[in-house]
C-alpha cells in the first residue's frame, strides 16, 4: 500500500501579512487627531505671543 500526500495550494504571503497587520482604513485614529489640534494651538499661542 502507498501513501500519497496532496500538496497545499501555496498562500499568498502578503495577504497573510495585511491580516496579520489588522489592514483597515487609512483614516487617522483619535490620539494623532489630539496630538494635533495640541500641536496647532501651541502654534497659535506662541504665534500671539510674539505678536505685540
Amino acid at each position: 500500500m502507498k501513501i500519497t500526500l496532496n500538496a497545499l495550494k501555496p498562500r499568498n504571503p502578503l495577504a497573510r501579512l495585511a491580516r496579520m497587520r489588522n489592514a483597515g482604513s487609512h483614516r487617522v485614529q483619535g490620539g494623532a487627531m489630539r496630538s494635533q489640534a495640541s500641536r496647532a494651538m501651541q502654534r497659535e499661542l506662541d504665534r500671539l505671543k510674539q505678536s505685540p
